[in-house]
């Protein structure tokens, strides 16, 4: 059978959570040792990927000014690795509609580079396997591997290798943006000067997570939320102190920065509370925009062909 002549590939890749984050101390390769729970949520950035006769990017959406559209982005990056290691003369229009906000600890960019990969591998006819692809999005980052993997995961290393994990049900979550962003290597460089400086309080292990996980307990869950990062991007950005007390007061079963902020996840009973608190957030005017998202959403996915 003659294989399909594609022009244009659309991928929709989602946003990630961070249940709980624990962060080792500083290697001696600027690295950090990691245990987290990935959760992928229903925010979801999208990709296409256009037949061109160079390799180009576009943005548009939620903070289409802040995100390069030369070498430094991600997705570009990924379509540059894919091609190479392919043997595929690595030329295509990307346009990138993001819905994820920028530098805003959700995994935006990675979204982006997972969603880039999965949709040149279509457009190419590459026939590179989940695995494959996997391997790819680890060299591109560590949250990369996630974006293309979805669901609920246990991140060791740098966050890069991951173990699914067994859950049951639906989560509702609110997410509430706050106005710019943080730098990824600031939060961690505020850990650092936190822990030089003297004690500094860290999460419980991830077991308590995924046990609520394999309960479905949303209300436990919401109790054992925690970040290693939490405190040091309060520190960098004290404004998120009075969201987080916001969101509780409110009747959210537990908020969390995730990872390195400064989005704030807060997780609801069930969809109804959700619409419920995410209303009554927008009108604390506690932050510039309110989103709802359920969870856990896949991973990276083709949603149409051209």
């Amino acid at each position: 059978m003659r294989r399909q002549h594609i022009e244009r590939v659309t991928v929709r890749a989602p946003a990630k959570l961070n249940l709980h984050l624990s962060v080792g101390r500083r290697r001696p390769d600027g690295f950090h040792d990691l245990t987290t729970v990935f959760h992928a949520v229903g925010l979801y950035d999208e990709v296409d990927a256009v037949r061109a006769d160079a390799l180009t990017v576009t943005v548009s959406g939620e903070g289409a000014d802040q995100v390069p559209t030369d070498r430094d982005n991600l997705a570009m990056r990924a379509a540059a690795l894919l091609g190479m290691e392919t043997g595929h003369e690595p030329v295509v229009a990307l346009t990138i509609r993001k819905s994820i906000p920028v530098a805003g600890g959700c995994a935006g960019g990675s979204a982006d580079a997972a969603a880039a990969l999965v949709a040149c591998d279509a457009l190419w006819g590459t026939g590179l396997g989940r695995d494959d692809l996997l391997a790819l999005a680890t060299r591109l980052g560590s949250d990369v591997p996630f974006s293309l993997h979805g669901g609920t995961a246990l991140g060791t290393g740098r966050g890069e290798q991951l173990t699914p994990v067994l859950g049951h049900g639906a989560y509702s979550w609110v997410l509430a943006l706050a106005d710019g962003g943080l730098a990824t290597s600031e939060v961690y460089a505020e850990l650092d000067r936190q822990r030089d400086s003297g004690p500094v309080g860290v999460v419980s292990d991830a077991s308590a997570v995924l046990s609520a996980l394999r309960r479905g307990d949303a209300a436990a869950l919401g109790h054992v939320l925690g970040n290693d990062l939490q405190a040091a991007a309060v520190a960098l950005r004290p404004s998120l102190r009075a969201l987080l007390d916001t969101g509780k007061d409110l009747g959210a079963l537990g908020g969390i920065v995730s990872g390195s902020g400064p989005t704030v996840a807060f997780l609801a009973r069930n969809e109804e509370h959700a619409v419920g608190l995410a209303a009554a957030l927008a009108g604390q005017r506690v932050c510039r925009a309110v989103r709802r998202a359920d969870g856990p959403a896949h991973g990276a996915r083709v949603v149409e062909l051209a």
